[in-house]
């Protein structure tokens, strides 16, 4: 097997060094350059030519920004003759742009993914795309990855007496159900209705919540429209509070602020898969690092990723050695 090189643009270094850590590889170096005329230059300070090479870089904001370190990385790395590029992309922003809603309306989801294997990428690994039908705007081989399991872990050691689990809509309730299968708990749902980008309305609740402790599972927090109309049902119901978990914690806007200091929520938990807000120490997060590192392994010796979820939950053995290479 050739050898594996890991690039990071700026999007989330940290993860990048994490996941290399696990791999017992170091991250090789980049130099990205803006010019005068605000345009960028991508050049990797490493050896490529007939190497195993994987892009470590999420879409998050600036996304426009991310993305076009992202293209550019992958041109360099084609140029220079990698024998495979595989885009390592923990979130990808434009999956919620995944259907034609409204009149001349564009479908951001499948422009990038063309973009992307356009631009050379052979292989994408990602994890919990906002909706099954983007896995199939991609030409090249997709691994999708899920963090039920990483954020199951968070609860395993409390006591979940009188607990359920929440989706704050329908088309989230088959990964809540998954995800309280983890923790053997009963699930219910929110019906939701979106109404723009931080406008939501949730009319009712489908299931038993009274007198319970909610744990409110999503893919992706960004403003926390959603969360905060939820919870207003979940009290009009007679849930007691609220823990918080997701996947993608972008926490854009005014999310900080209104679900920090929430008299409902007890804590949020979210993953790595972008960087967490400088501003909210109290907030749990769950590193999807090895998680990333063993897919990376997998697919470097030619190994099955799905078999990483056989039973829904991602292997969460114990802790294992350094991944060989």
């Amino acid at each position: 097997m050739n050898d594996v090189v890991v690039f990071s643009g700026h999007a989330h270094p940290a993860l990048a060094d994490r996941i290399c850590e696990h791999l017992g590889v170091r991250r090789s170096p980049v130099d990205i350059k803006r010019f005068s005329n605000d345009c960028l230059q991508v050049q990797l300070l490493e050896n490529c030519r007939q190497q195993d090479v994987y892009l470590v870089q999420p879409l998050v904001p600036p996304t426009q920004e991310h993305l076009m370190e992202l293209l550019l990385m992958i041109d360099a790395a084609r140029g220079a003759s990698a024998s495979q590029i595989t885009v390592v992309m923990p979130h990808y922003a434009y999956a919620r742009s995944d259907k034609k809603d409204a009149p001349r309306i564009s479908i951001g989801g499948r422009l990038v993914a063309d973009m992307l294997v356009t631009a050379g990428a052979d292989r994408v690994l990602t994890m919990a795309l906002h909706a099954p039908q983007v896995h199939g705007f991609f030409s090249v081989p997709v691994d999708h990855l899920t963090a039920i399991g990483v954020l199951a872990d968070h609860y395993r050691d409390e006591d979940l007496t009188d607990t359920v689990v929440v989706s704050p809509d329908l088309g989230n309730a088959k990964t809540a159900t998954q995800f309280a299968r983890l923790l053997g708990l009963p699930v219910a749902a929110g019906n939701k209705q979106r109404l723009g980008d931080d406008r939501v309305v949730i009319d009712s609740i489908v299931g038993d919540v009274a007198g319970r402790r909610a744990i409110v599972l999503d893919d992706e927090i960004a403003t926390g429209g959603s969360i905060v109309e939820l919870l207003e049902r979940l009290k009009d119901q007679g849930c007691t509070e609220a823990s918080v978990a997701c996947t993608h914690g972008l926490f854009a806007g005014r999310a900080v602020e209104r679900l920090r200091d929430h008299p409902m929520i007890s804590e949020v938990v979210t993953t790595d898969t972008v960087p967490p807000p400088a501003d909210w120490p109290e907030l749990r997060i769950r590193s999807v690092d090895r998680l990333f590192a063993e897919a990376i392994s997998r697919i470097h010796h030619g190994r099955s990723v799905s078999s990483l979820f056989e039973g829904v939950d991602p292997t969460h053995a114990p802790p294992q050695p350094r991944l060989p290479f």
